[in-house]
């Protein structure tokens, strides 16, 4: 039984925890029938504060390596986002959540494939986050699950409205997130076992997550609610991300 308690396999079940997260995104709607989308808005803006913090904490913990690994693992993070997102827009409006109910087979694998993309980042992060240290890895695998949420959240209100019983759409939402848990084992065994590059890998994470924050989660939570509000929101995550960390640093 001491496989369950290697290392790979305790990474895999802190990721496993971010996807579980993005279903609790779809618990307001067992008890609230008619959920306002102002609150999507303001769990985007916590997400946001929260992941700000969180890459910041990546690319520091990576500056106490090495600095131009890190500065690289950034921009490599920025590459891999930004062809990623237009892989994802070029294939959004043929295959959207919106038609997880009704596809057939090849749309199914397309689908699977455009989450996985969605995914991979948040998996990397998680994954080179343990490589660095656990307190660094509890950190980015909270700030993720807390993100998680708002997109679980976000799925719902595609599909409750449409017919689906709040029970399924936390199974869909939770399906979104698989990939993070299979990407995080595979990120931390290659950091481990090339440890030089730990910091190219944190800057990688961190770069990716700042511009996902400033592209998809700040535009999002704005559509949603007043720009106030969501300042606000994303300055007070920021502020309880920054304590949680030096609570457990």
């Amino acid at each position: 039984m001491d496989f369950l308690l290697t290392p790979e396999v305790k990474v895999f079940y802190y990721a496993m925890i971010t996807a579980l997260a993005t279903g609790g995104g779809a618990l307001p709607f067992f008890f609230l029938k008619n959920l306002t989308r102002s609150w999507l808005g303001i769990a985007n803006a916590i997400a946001s504060g929260l992941m700000l913090a969180a890459s910041f904490g990546l690319i520091y913990e990576g500056l106490n390596y090495n600095l131009w690994y890190t500065f690289i693992g950034i921009l490599l993070g920025l590459l891999f986002i930004v062809i990623s997102q237009k892989i994802l827009n070029n294939n959004h409006d043929g295959y959207d959540i919106q038609d997880i109910t009704s596809v057939n087979r090849y749309k199914m694998l397309l689908i699977v494939g455009i989450m996985t993309l969605h995914s991979f980042t948040e998996g990397v992060s998680v994954g080179v986050s343990f490589s660095g240290s656990l307190d660094l890895g509890l950190f980015i695998t909270t700030a993720i699950a807390v993100h998680n949420i708002p997109e679980g959240l976000a799925i719902s209100l595609v599909l409750v409205p449409a017919g689906t019983t709040p029970l399924k759409a936390t199974w869909w939402s939770i399906f979104s997130s698989l990939p993070q848990p299979l990407m995080a084992v595979p990120a931390f065994l290659f950091v481990e076992i090339f440890r030089e590059y730990l910091p190219m890998g944190l800057g990688f994470a961190g770069g990716a997550m700042i511009w996902m924050v400033f592209a998809e989660l700040i535009p999002e939570a704005l559509e949603e609610s007043n720009t106030s509000t969501i300042a606000t929101a994303i300055t007070i995550a920021i502020a309880l991300m920054i304590l949680f960390q030096s609570l457990i640093g």
